[in-house]
């Protein structure tokens, strides 16, 4: 049920305060007479108590008149309408009351219709100023429930856009920020490994986390200096606050790094921009603390990089040389997975112990570059379709998902491990190539001196590496390969009943009891034995 407005009634003349109360039917117009009164000082304290909605009154009565009653119920109920009752003579108190805060007037004589026309108009009003009232309140909800995120906007466009000093006490007051004094610097403060550690938490759980260290940056930013942390991204934070020195910058930062890993599961690393001695210079102190937080990429995170002129200088120009380069896809084409791992390590090391870092993402876009020469050698030696583990090795690296120069050394470890074993496979298939076709010429010359030399010429390889391949497929060594292989031609021969002279002259032997002797050490049996045995014939003496 909609609830009343509340009408009070004050005048002299009681028969016009009954006539007001008694014969206007206001419940019609949901209004309700909650008081009356017959002179000012009773009106006041009536409306006082009963805190009318709308006030109907006399301009001339005693003890108060309607004048000093108006303006102390403007004082008392700033949002009432009052209503003044006023004679032709009295035009003027009139006027003044409505300068006073009164909504109108209704001259005398009066009928009943005036009477109902006037505080009808004044209940309109009255419950239009009350929608109006709670509009406001509801947009300062709003407002209050939006200066966070009001907060956050102004603070990240302080620190990527020069901003007038004129601006700045307006907004500061506006968004109730608390107060920095200059000099100022920026930290820019990441959360480690974010995604890859954190990003199967559900959102609330995330959300708390989030918050947990947002506070544990705050908390520990207050017990050292004035400050305001403000959310950048999913897993970044700025602050900006007022310097007293790099020491006392370094310190800060370190403290922020020890409670967030002592009170929660995550670590964090920090950026350090410069000293800025007003707010318009807070860009820079920013894109500093953006290019010193990069140096996290040294240590894998849990620490603080000041902006110096050496990181800002950008690199320290060597990382590598073209001669090593080439010496070590040098290695890498030909599979030696010692030399590339020794030259990797080598890399790594000397690049960490340099006094000025290079810059982490010129080591980046450097060892992108590596990789992609490595499959390039690949495609050089090997079919597209042998390369998918390297090249989805190589891939990877584009997502960015590398956040360390540990995990960039581990990846290339594994691409060199990948690639050289791709290219021994090759070099194995190739050496069987080259054992096999020189077993088929060895097996189809058997009369000729087939000595190790020889061989090797055939397949265009020295002798040494041609002896240590040839076993190392064939399983046995050269000499005994094709020993026993003119002993299983010379089996053949028997069973098809050739004489043992004109075996050993097609096997290339000078003297048939040489070749009866190597025959009997190789099988146990001498040619006539054997060939007796297989035609089932009795032996007889060689």
């Amino acid at each position: 049920m909609k609830q009343l407005v509340k009408l009070c009634i004050v005048d002299d003349i009681r028969s016009v305060v009954d006539m007001f109360k008694n014969k206007i039917p206001w419940g019609q117009y949901g209004i309700e007479v909650v008081g009356s009164a017959m002179n000012g000082e009773e009106g006041l304290e009536v409306i006082a108590r009963t805190k009318p909605d709308i006030i109907l009154t006399d301009i001339r009565m005693p003890k108060m008149d309607g004048l000093e009653m108006t303006r102390r119920i403007v004082e008392m109920l700033p949002h009432s309408k009052i209503v003044i009752l006023s004679a032709y003579t009295d035009f003027e108190y009139a006027r003044k009351a409505i300068q006073y805060g009164a909504l109108d007037y209704v001259k005398k004589p009066f009928s009943i219709d005036d009477i109902i026309k006037v505080v009808v108009k004044a209940k309109e009003a009255w419950e239009q100023d009350k929608q109006d009232r709670l509009h406001v309140v509801e947009l300062e909800k709003k407002m209050k429930e939006s200066l966070p995120a009001l907060r956050q906007e102004y603070m990240s466009l302080l620190v990527h856009h020069q901003t007038d000093e004129s601006d700045i006490a307006q907004w500061w007051g506006f968004l109730d920020l608390p107060s920095l004094q200059a000099p100022y610097a920026v930290m820019v403060i990441q959360i480690d490994q974010f995604m890859d550690k954190y990003g199967s938490l559900v959102v609330k759980e995330l959300e708390l986390a989030r918050f947990s260290l947002q506070n544990i940056v705050e908390e520990t930013m207050s017990t050292y200096t004035p400050s305001i942390v403000f959310r950048e991204t999913l897993n970044r934070y700025v602050c900006i606050l007022h310097v007293q020195s790099q020491e006392h910058l370094i310190q800060l930062a370190d403290a922020c790094c020890e409670n967030i890993a002592n009170y929660t599961k995550f670590t964090i690393s920090i950026g350090i921009g410069q000293e800025a001695s007003q707010v318009r210079e807070l860009p820079r102190s920013y894109q500093q603390a953006l290019s010193a937080l990069s140096y996290h990429f040294y240590t894998g995170g849990n620490g603080a990089f000041l902006s110096s002129t050496h990181t800002q200088a950008g690199s320290a120009a060597w990382v590598y040389t073209a001669d090593s380069e080439n010496e070590f896809l040098f290695s890498f084409r030909s599979g030696n997975r010692e030399k590339t791992m020794a030259w990797l390590t080598a890399i790594f090391d000397e690049m960490q112990n340099q006094a000025v870092l290079p810059e982490p993402s010129d080591v980046e876009h450097l060892f992108h570059g590596l990789s992609l020469k490595m499959l390039r050698v690949l495609l050089e030696k090997l079919p597209r379709q042998q390369l998918t583990e390297f090249e989805a090795k190589v891939k990877e690296a584009r997502g960015g998902s590398r956040a360390s120069m540990f995990e960039y050394r581990q990846w290339l470890f594994e691409l060199c491990d990948i690639g050289c074993r791709l290219v021994d496979k090759e070099h194995a298939s190739e050496s069987q190539k080259i054992i096999y076709r020189s077993i088929e010429y060895i097996k189809s010359h058997l009369e000729k001196d087939l000595t190790l030399e020889h061989c090797a010429r055939q397949a265009n390889l020295s002798w040494g590496y041609y002896s240590n391949l040839f076993k190392k497929v064939s399983g046995t060594t050269f000499q005994q390969f094709v020993t026993q292989a003119k002993i299983e031609k010379a089996k053949s021969m028997l069973i098809d009943d050739y004489q043992v002279q004109e075996i050993a002259q097609e096997l290339g032997y000078e003297h048939r009891r040489y070749f009866s002797e190597v025959f009997k050490k190789q099988t146990g049996l001498t040619p006539t034995e054997f060939k007796e045995i297989s035609l089932g014939r009795s032996a007889k003496t060689e």
